[in-house]
This record gives structure tokens, sequence and C-alpha cells, in this order.
């Protein structure tokens, strides 16, 4: 390492059309940043790769010079593996083109671009890719997990959405993969996360979606908890695809809509999302506010895109962040007991828990069309993050985490959970995610990563 950094990393620095940093240059400590500010990591040399051959030549130059790889896309990996200690950042940031045909509703998107890059050149044409909830997120990371968000009721997945990738794989090869093209490799990454190489552009079918949708919120207080939760597994699964609800544990916000009385009080809120018209989603408000009046609410129609980057401010870069997922079949009467008790037991206001719908086209795909570490069978994501906007008040919120996820434990679907959820992604709890494709992922990685060369994700270890 000693004579790496002696010589500069002149080697890599000729081998990349992209930017080489290291230790003490004066981009270094902003090239560095994660958006988990818990993580302050302090890699050996940066490669901002521009090109698919770029990322080839950083491979292949880490694994010859023996660094660890960590790969950074949006930064947003809670346990911080998108950097490492002494080791190689490939960074990706730069590789955020988004190419779109409109006829062929398809869309070409850099592997380092963010859900926001996919969103401005989509929404030209009234279009979208499903994904996730907060516009700086990196589309890799995301993907590779699977991808869920407001669009899952109605289109599924990302990965349920993905035509081809093309990847580098450990050896330094530029793959493409597809259903038609090393299907098995495609099979393995829609879901298996970023084990099997480092993709620099994915290829999405794109959905109609926006440019207007239609945005509400009620909030209820802590002691309606109970009430808001059955209305809300009442109300859910009998509305129409072009709805998506949901339910949060959170602070209500200083916003110019909220009573000043109700800022930064802990409670309930249910967002709803209609696509449809302004009247069918006034409708279901009212169904909403008739059985269960509010001590607040807000609706109105807003862009697509401001959609996408309306939880943008409060999941910003600079928080100390840690969180646990599991899956819930059913808002059952024991869940939101337990659901209740461990709210109240929360310390930060910037804490969340939230729970996402899947059902529909999210179950109308086959188990084994993919690697996503789920059943396809109707159900709830929950999250539990921690968000402290100082450390010294972190640890007090990861043990309300980890007490809150025990605790729902005995009404779970499993241990595992959503592999994106996964902070301490443990090899049980990543066994549990996958079940009997785990196995079938782990012949995959010894066929394209023998070595374990990307391990720093919520890793399978090679068979």
């Amino acid at each position: 390492m000693t004579q790496l950094a002696e010589a500069g990393f002149g080697e890599l620095r000729a081998a990349l059309e992209g930017a080489v940093i290291t230790p003490g240059e004066d981009e270094y400590d902003d090239a560095r940043r994660l958006w988990n500010a818990q993580h302050d990591r302090r890699p050996a040399v940066i490669a901002q790769a521009r090109t698919a051959d770029d990322v080839q030549a950083a491979v292949r130059y880490a694994v010859a010079n023996h660094l660890e790889i960590a790969v950074r896309g949006g930064s947003h990996s809670m346990s911080g593996a998108s950097s490492v200690d002494d080791g190689m950042m490939l960074d990706l940031s730069v590789m955020n083109q988004v190419t779109v045909d409109p006829e062929a509703r398809r869309a070409r998107v850099g592997g380092g671009a963010l859900l926001r890059d996919v969103d401005a050149a989509t929404q030209q044409y009234g279009l979208a890719v499903p994904s996730g909830m907060v516009s700086h997120t990196g589309v890799g990371g995301l993907t590779l997990g699977g991808g869920m968000g407001w669009l899952t009721r109605k289109y599924g997945l990302s990965i349920d959405n993905l035509e081809s990738v093309q990847i580098v794989t450990a050896d330094g090869s530029i793959l493409r993969a597809a259903e038609d093209e090393n299907p098995d490799l495609f099979w393995a990454v829609r879901g298996g996360g970023g084990n099997f190489g480092v993709v620099t552009e994915f290829e999405f079918r794109l959905r109609e979606a926006g440019p207007m949708v239609n945005y509400g919120l009620m909030f209820w207080g802590l002691d309606q908890g109970a009430e808001v939760l059955r209305l809300a597994r009442e109300l859910i699964p009998s509305l129409s695809t072009d709805f998506s609800v949901v339910p949060a544990c959170l602070s209500a916000p200083p916003a110019p809509f909220v009573p000043e009385q109700h800022h930064f009080q802990p409670g309930y809120a249910l967002v709803v999302v209609g696509l449809g018209t302004p009247e069918q989603h006034a409708e279901v408000l009212d169904r909403m506010r008739t059985t269960l009046p509010p001590l607040f609410e807000f609706a109105t129609p807003m862009p697509y895109t401001a959609l996408q980057q309306s939880l943008d401010e409060a999941n910003d870069w600079g928080s100390y962040c840690y969180e646990k997922g599991t899956y819930l079949e059913d808002l059952s009467d024991g869940a939101i007991e337990v659901i209740r008790q461990q709210v109240a037991k929360r310390n930060s206001p910037m804490s969340v828990v939230l729970f996402y719908r899947l059902d529909n086209a999210y179950s109308a795909v086959d188990d084994d069309a993919s690697a996503f570490g789920g059943d396809r069978t109707d159900r709830y994501a929950v999250f539990v993050v921690a968000q402290c906007p100082v450390p010294e008040l972190l640890p007090a919120e990861q043990a309300w985490v980890r007490e809150f996820w025990d605790a729902l434990q005995p009404h779970a679907a499993g241990i595992g959970g959503y592999v994106n959820g996964m902070t301490d992604a443990t090899e049980d709890r990543i066994r549990d995610a996958y079940g009997r494709k785990y196995d079938r992922l782990a012949q995959t990685k010894a066929k394209y990563d023998p070595d374990n060369v990307f391990h720093r994700n919520q890793n399978i270890k090679p068979a």
C-alpha cells in the first residue's frame, strides 16, 4: 500500500479517463463523504469512472494490487458500504447519463445516475421508471436489491421493469446480461445486489405516470395509532392500483400546512398518492376522514417529479442513521399492538417507521422469475429508521430500532426482510431473505466472482 501511495497511483491515472483522487488532494474529503454521516471512511484511492472502460480498468487494477473495492453510486448505503478504509472507492457518480426512447418506451441509465436524473428525463414524455421515494438515491443500489416505491402496486419493482444491464465482472469482463444473453447473471442481478459486478448501464421499460399526480396527507396523534393502522389495513387492499398509500409513524413537520401546535409532535400519517382523477382522489380522502377524522390534512395536485422529491429534505445528507426492516404479511392486531407500543419509545423526532404495501403487480410476478429476496405474496415491507442530527443521539436510537425489530419478529414473515433495508446484513438474515434461491445465487457468484471481490454488500459467498 505504501508503494502504491508513493507511486501516486500513476498506472491507474494513466488507464482512466476519469479522475483519480488520493488523500491530501483538495477534492478528497468531499469525494469520500457519504450520505450516512456516521461512516467516516478513508479510501486509499478514489477512482471516478466516466465509462465502462474506466470501470473495467479500475477493477483490474484493484484486483491486481489487492485493493478492497467499494462501489459508490448515490452513496445511500445505510451501512456505509459505498466506501472503504485503505481500499478503492469506485465512484460512478459521473456516469449519470439518461437516454430516453419515448416510442419504444425504453430508458438507458448510467450506473451512477440518481432517481432525480431518471425522473427529469422520463417525465418529459409522461413516463417513469418504478423506483424509490427519495430522489437523491442512486438508481444502481436501489435497483439491484429490488426497488420499491409509489408505483409498486401498479407496475411492480424496479427489477420487474429491467430489460438488460451492462456489467463489469470481477475478472474485468464487460458483459451484457438479459433474458437472451447471460440469463443466469441477469436473473441474479435482479435482487441479488452488488454481488456479481459493477453495473455501468441499466435498460428499463418505461411506464405511464405523471406528469401530474394527486397527493394527500392525513395526520393523527399517538393515541390514535391503532385506529390508523386498522384503517390502513381495511382501506389499502380495497383501492385500485392507481392509489399508493404509505402508513408512517413520524413527527409532524414544521410545514406551512401544519397548524403550529402540531409542529414536531409525534403521531401517525397516511400518505395517499393517486394516479387517477382528482375526483377519485378526493373520494378516497373523504372516506378516510369520515372513518377517522384527522388532526390536520393536506391535499394538492403536484408534478410527479415533486412527489419524488417530497421526502428529500427529511432524508438529506448529514444525519446519523441506522435501519432494520422486515416483512409483515398483514397488519394483524398483534403487530399493531407491538407497533403502537414501540413507536411511543422513539427518541429522535427525525426517526420514522414506514410501511410499503406490496400487492397487485408486485404479487403477479413469479417467485422464481428473479433473485428478489421476498416471496411474491401480498404483504407490507416495514422500515424502522433511526435518524439523528448529532452522533450522541444515535446509540439510544439504534437500541430502539433493534428492540422494535425484535418485538415484531413473532408477527414477521421471516428474519430476512428486504435486502435494501438491511444495515446489519448477517449471514443468517441474508440466507433467510433469499430462502431457496440462496444456493442458486451462490453458484452464480462462484461463476462470476469466485474470489468474492465484490463483498461490500449484503454478501452472498461463492459456492
